[in-house]
């Protein structure tokens, strides 16, 4: 069985994110989405709300799981069972930063990486700016709240 990671960037209002996970399904058969916050930085929702709100964009779906994770990815994927590490990009420069990382994973811990591009539609918002205008009550096109599902 074939399980990947998708690890930290997940964000609860992104699209692209979900197109992500949806495509990445095409090529294994389980996807743990792990979501962590880093305790130095301020953020809009606390990790447990982020895990519920993820949780219930794919509550229907039984190939997907969602938990929380604190150090190393390719610690927490090994943990899980994953042998792959699913990633989303925004550009060519992004390419060349997971490719590096890529790297280090497969010579370090034998895991390897998936790297889809995240759909043009979707590939110039901020999840930061967004979570901004949320706050505000504005509505912004390519993000829904799961809430709103």
């Amino acid at each position: 069985m074939k399980k990947a990671l998708f690890p930290g960037t997940f964000d609860p209002f992104t699209i692209g994110h979900l197109s992500i996970v949806e495509r990445g399904l095409s090529l294994v058969d389980e996807i743990v989405v792990a979501i962590g916050i880093n305790p130095n930085k301020t953020t809009f929702f606390s990790l447990e709300q982020r895990e519920e709100m993820i949780s219930k964009l794919f509550e229907t779906n039984p190939r997907v799981t969602v938990k929380s994770y604190t150090g190393l990815t390719v610690d927490f994927a090994k943990e899980v069972g994953a042998r792959f590490i699913l990633r989303g990009i925004r550009s060519i420069n992004d390419f060349e930063n997971e490719k590096n990382t890529a790297d280090v994973n497969r010579q370090i811990a034998g895991i390897e990486t998936f790297v889809l591009f995240t759909e043009p539609a979707y590939s110039h918002i901020s999840s930061s700016i967004v979570r901004e205008l949320l706050s505000h009550g504005r509505k912004v096109n390519g993000f829904v709240p799961a809430n709103m599902l």
